[in-house]
Protein backbone atom coordinates (compact mmCIF):
# COMPACT_ATOMS: atom_id res chain seq x y z
CA UNK A 1 0.00 0.00 0.00
CA UNK A 2 1.20 3.40 -0.55
CA UNK A 3 0.34 5.92 1.63
CA UNK A 4 0.89 9.89 0.95
CA UNK A 5 0.39 12.69 3.37
CA UNK A 6 -1.67 15.53 1.45
CA UNK A 7 -3.50 18.57 2.96
CA UNK A 8 -6.94 19.97 2.12
CA UNK A 9 -7.60 21.19 -1.32
CA UNK A 10 -4.08 18.86 -2.69
CA UNK A 11 -4.68 16.18 -5.20
CA UNK A 12 -3.35 12.49 -6.19
CA UNK A 13 -3.53 11.72 -9.31
CA UNK A 14 -4.43 7.84 -10.27
CA UNK A 15 -3.43 6.39 -13.87
CA UNK A 16 -4.57 9.28 -16.81
CA UNK A 17 -7.79 9.93 -15.56
CA UNK A 18 -8.62 9.97 -11.53
CA UNK A 19 -8.19 12.33 -9.41
CA UNK A 20 -8.66 11.98 -5.59
CA UNK A 21 -8.77 15.34 -3.61
CA UNK A 22 -8.90 15.95 -0.28
CA UNK A 23 -11.82 18.86 0.40
CA UNK A 24 -11.50 18.90 3.80
CA UNK A 25 -10.86 17.12 7.41
CA UNK A 26 -12.37 17.14 10.53
CA UNK A 27 -11.08 15.63 13.78
CA UNK A 28 -10.70 11.80 12.60
CA UNK A 29 -12.95 12.15 9.33
CA UNK A 30 -11.61 13.41 5.77
CA UNK A 31 -13.95 14.35 3.46
CA UNK A 32 -12.61 13.66 0.00
CA UNK A 33 -13.69 14.71 -3.81
CA UNK A 34 -13.03 11.70 -6.42
CA UNK A 35 -13.20 12.69 -10.52
CA UNK A 36 -13.03 9.87 -12.85
CA UNK A 37 -14.96 8.53 -15.81
CA UNK A 38 -18.24 7.13 -15.43
CA UNK A 39 -17.26 3.89 -16.65
CA UNK A 40 -15.04 3.53 -13.22
CA UNK A 41 -17.20 2.15 -10.58
CA UNK A 42 -16.28 4.08 -7.47
CA UNK A 43 -17.79 2.23 -3.89
CA UNK A 44 -17.10 2.51 -0.52
CA UNK A 45 -15.42 -0.52 0.73
CA UNK A 46 -18.67 -2.02 3.14
CA UNK A 47 -21.26 -1.65 0.18
CA UNK A 48 -18.12 -2.77 -2.36
CA UNK A 49 -18.00 -6.59 0.12
CA UNK A 50 -22.17 -5.92 0.24
CA UNK A 51 -22.17 -6.46 -3.60
CA UNK A 52 -19.12 -9.31 -3.80
CA UNK A 53 -21.10 -11.31 -1.13
CA UNK A 54 -24.60 -10.93 -3.02
CA UNK A 55 -23.20 -11.79 -6.37
CA UNK A 56 -21.13 -14.79 -4.68
CA UNK A 57 -24.95 -15.77 -3.67
CA UNK A 58 -26.78 -15.53 -6.87
CA UNK A 59 -23.69 -17.80 -8.36
CA UNK A 60 -24.94 -20.00 -5.73
CA UNK A 61 -28.71 -20.09 -6.37
CA UNK A 62 -28.12 -20.17 -10.00
CA UNK A 63 -25.63 -23.17 -9.87
CA UNK A 64 -28.39 -25.07 -7.69
CA UNK A 65 -31.08 -23.98 -10.35
CA UNK A 66 -29.27 -25.75 -12.65
CA UNK A 67 -28.77 -28.98 -10.44
CA UNK A 68 -32.59 -28.89 -9.91
CA UNK A 69 -32.73 -29.00 -13.60
CA UNK A 70 -30.48 -31.89 -14.38
CA UNK A 71 -32.34 -34.09 -11.69
CA UNK A 72 -35.51 -33.04 -13.27
CA UNK A 73 -34.63 -34.41 -16.74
Amino acid sequence: MLALSRKTDETIVIGNNIEITVLEIKGDQVKIGINAPKSVPIYRKEIYLQIQEANKESVSDIERVNELKKLLK
